[in-house]
């Protein structure tokens, strides 16, 4: 399912960078097995069942291969650093869920949980593998029996693997069909072939999503109740992450033609559109006080970054580390807007 190197003694850089657990990067899961195979899906059984019949057919079985146009030299390409940044960020969380959806398969008993995850784990490794081949002709591969074995993993309940996934898959999906098509409308920003694969990619990352969707209108409690002030924090948590990360590497979204600020409000955008279909609410992108906490943000984690080492630099990334938390505590209690989900939920990729 996906590629890996063991014989190096020594890891690369972007080894080193997928093994990192910070605040913004990808992390690797575990959750509660034994509730997980409690789940049930039969008060949707129809929907379910179409949707299997799509992981089962495969639709990019043989998408992910790639081409001369692959062979090119990239050891001068623009904003190398923050494409690498790009890329070894993207196959951490597509590692991640390989690993996490392999594991459900492998420790539950319910066959519905065991098909899903199984389905789920065969993408996402095709999608780490192909996403490596990329890295390896920058020289930078990422050693990924290494990662599994030495990035720390952090406990989510299931109810958040829910969220946070159907999040990161929809949003996925959505990062990607608007890379795809900006650069299908400048071409010359193309600047690495991996960006023509994106169209029929980020169909897997909306269906994925569609599973999540799935289990969480199966099983309504997970959405109703106090249940609301957790999709609401995993709602702002996936946001301001993107925010952050975006504009950190806002070079490399200039070099596909993209304004990074307009890019992520789009993206936010088609994101809670699509989020309608199972959430309770979604978060006011137009309140005048969004993007000035957004920007908040930051310019506080650069601030962190660029502080140096010593005394000093060590209690201004604390004060920084603080006034983050509570500039995202006021994005948190900034007014929402209510949404019932419908009852026919299911979506095709409208973008």
């Amino acid at each position: 399912m996906y590629e890996a190197t063991t014989s190096a003694p020594v890891i690369n850089e972007s080894t080193r960078m997928a093994q990192e657990t910070a605040a913004l990067s990808p992390r690797f899961y575990t959750t509660d097995f034994a509730e997980m195979n409690r789940l049930s899906v039969d008060s949707i059984r129809d929907q379910w069942d179409e949707l299997m019949s799509e992981f089962e057919s495969d639709p990019n079985r043989g998408h992910f291969k790639r081409n001369e146009e692959f062979d090119g030299d990239w050891s001068d390409m623009p904003v190398r650093d923050q494409f690498v940044d790009f890329l070894v960020s993207s196959i951490t969380a597509e590692f991640s869920g390989c690993l996490l959806y392999a594991e459900i398969k492998k420790r539950v008993h319910n066959q519905d949980m065991k098909d899903l995850f199984g389905y789920m784990s065969r993408d996402e490794g095709r999608h780490a593998g192909f996403i490596n081949s990329s890295l390896r002709d920058l020289n930078m591969g990422v050693d990924l029996s290494f990662v599994t074995r030495e990035k720390q993993y952090t406990f989510f309940k299931p109810k958040y693997i829910f969220y946070a996934t159907y999040l990161s898959e929809k949003i996925g999906y959505a990062r990607y069909i608007t890379i795809f098509r900006g650069l299908e409308a400048q071409p010359d920003k193309t600047i690495h072939p991996i960006f023509k694969w994106f169209k029929e990619w980020c169909n897997d990352e909306f269906r994925h999503g569609e599973a999540f969707a799935c289990l969480m209108h199966a099983n309504p409690e997970l959405i109703t109740g106090r249940n609301r002030y957790w999709i609401r924090f995993f709602l702002l948590a996936v946001f301001a992450t993107m925010y952050i990360r975006d504009h950190l590497r806002a070079g490399f979204y200039e070099a596909l033609g993209f304004n990074v600020t307009e890019y992520d409000m789009e993206v936010f955008r088609k994101t809670s559109e699509i989020s309608k279909q199972v959430f309770p609410l979604t978060i006011d992108l137009d309140h005048p006080r969004f993007l000035p906490l957004m920007d908040r943000m930051y310019r506080n984690t650069k601030a962190m970054e660029d502080a140096g080492t010593g005394l000093f630099a060590h209690i201004k990334r604390g004060f920084l580390a603080v006034s983050n938390g509570l500039t995202f505590a006021q994005l948190y209690l900034l007014p929402v807007k209510p949404n019932t989900p419908p009852a026919d939920f299911r979506l095709e990729p409208a973008y």
